[in-house]
Parts: C-alpha cells; structure tokens; sequence
C-alpha cells in the first residue's frame, strides 16, 4: 500500500531529557507522522468515518510532548505510535520523528531527531 496521511511539525512543549535543566525549564518538541492508511474508501465516499482524523491524531501527539516527561526521545516517539495504533484501527503503520532542536550538546546543530516506524 502506497496511500499516507503526512503530518509535519505538530508543536509541542514539554520537559524531556536525561538533564534536570531539561526538566525544569522544558523545551521546544516537533513531531512528523506518515500514517500508512487505505484511502480509497475515503476517496470514493468523501466521509470522515472512512479515514482518519487527523485532528484527533494532532491532539495525542501534543498530549504526549506535554505530559509525562521521560529521559529519552525515543520513548517519546514509541508512545505516540502506540497510542496511534491502539486508537485509530485504520492506521496499519506509523512512522514518528520525534525532533528535539534544543537538544543539550556542545556543538551547534540545526536538529536532533529519532525516526521509529510500527506497524500492526
């Protein structure tokens, strides 16, 4: 299957990383989805129960940069696509990047991201 929904740059903020710096003051998150869905049915009837709602997808990823801190983006990035796959039966795989371009390290750098890929 060929057929994507693309989301770029959902915009979170959220309290991330291994440093308690990161913790305290927090940081910018952006997230990318490729959600693998058939969009056929969608595209014969024009009707939202045949697709995904990408409005709801939006809002579990900015719930998860916002709540719940862990140390790694990483983990970040496997929680998003579990909750996607477990509450959008449509979706049969995701593809998250998890960017993080305040990252704590010494050199300067335009971005640092973490791209996981599940499938059912």
């Amino acid at each position: 299957m060929s057929d994507q929904i693309v989301l770029k740059g959902i915009h979170g903020f959220g309290y991330h990383g291994l440093f308690e710096q990161e913790r305290v003051e927090g940081q910018d998150f952006f997230v990318d989805l490729e959600l693998e869905v058939d969009l056929a049915p969608a595209s014969l009837s024009d009707s939202i129960e045949d697709t995904v709602n990408y409005a709801e997808i939006t809002d579990l990823v900015v719930e998860e940069i916002t709540k719940d801190p862990v140390n790694l983006i990483e983990k970040l990035a496997a929680r998003i696509a579990e909750r996607v796959l477990n509450q959008h039966i449509k979706v049969i795989s995701v593809t998250v990047t998890v960017h993080k371009p305040q990252a704590p390290v010494a050199a300067q750098l335009k971005d640092i991201a973490v791209v996981i890929t599940r499938k059912r």
